[in-house]
């Protein structure tokens, strides 16, 4: 039997965390009913992950607070604002800080649902993209500097030839570079090969162009790299 998904309810209003207990627990979902934030804050455990309705006016520390210290305490939880008529501001602020949506009380049941599908889905993705991400950069981690410097060029779009005048190394090197990267990463199509590194979140051109183009033009890169290409080429 697949375990419900769960929904944490935090809310001030008696009659609001009922309510919304009603209509999701006949949804499917399980949920968690919090009275203000501090006790949500408090009590919930990093294994109940779920999404989160979140009032923004509270007694105590409101949602937009409730949300900053979620963040800082690494509870990284979907949250969805329930806000009030004039709310608007600070529904925005919401957004900025992360929220993934916010509604109006009395709630829309079919956009309450849609909102809470959402964020599960979301979660999921996120998920999905930590672990591909923690993968690529296992993967990674087995390569060497200069093998990596040429991943995240190639990730850049670059040709070999730009990569070798950047790293200041021959166009020969780099593919050299390039073909025992694919061979360490048990790789034997590019495509694949691009998706590891932009999992590992290589292939900035500001950060290339910051790092490697700045130096080559100060005649930095191809002096650092002399003793390096002269190694490997022994």
């Amino acid at each position: 039997m697949t375990e419900r998904q769960i929904v944490h309810v935090v809310d001030d209003e008696d009659s609001m965390r009922r309510s919304l207990d009603f209509l999701l627990r006949n949804a499917g979902y399980a949920v968690e009913r919090w009275p203000d934030g501090e006790s949500f804050l408090k009590g919930v455990s990093r294994e109940a992950r779920g999404c989160v309705l979140l009032d923004i006016r509270m007694v105590g520390i409101d949602g937009l607070e409730v949300q900053a210290r979620m963040a800082r305490e690494g509870l990284d939880f979907p949250v969805i604002m329930l806000t009030g008529h004039g709310d608007v501001p600070l529904s925005v602020r919401a957004m900025k800080a992360g929220a993934i949506d916010f509604l109006e009380k009395p709630c829309d049941r079919e956009k309450l649902l849609q909102a809470i599908r959402s964020g599960f889905s979301y979660m999921q993705d996120r998920e999905t993209r930590a672990e591909q991400q923690l993968l690529a950069k296992t993967r990674i981690a087995g390569l060497t500097e200069r093998e990596r410097q040429v991943l995240d060029g190639l990730a850049c779009g670059y040709p070999n030839k730009t990569i070798a005048f950047d790293l200041g190394i021959s166009v020969r090197t780099v593919e050299v570079y390039r073909a025992n990267l694919m061979s360490k990463l048990d790789l034997t199509n590019f495509a694949d090969t691009l998706r590891i590194a932009f999992a590992a979140g290589l292939g900035s051109d500001d950060v290339w162009q910051r790092t490697y183009r700045i130096a080559t033009k100060r005649g930095l890169a191809p002096v650092r790299a002399a003793a390096s290409e002269a190694f490997h080429d022994r």
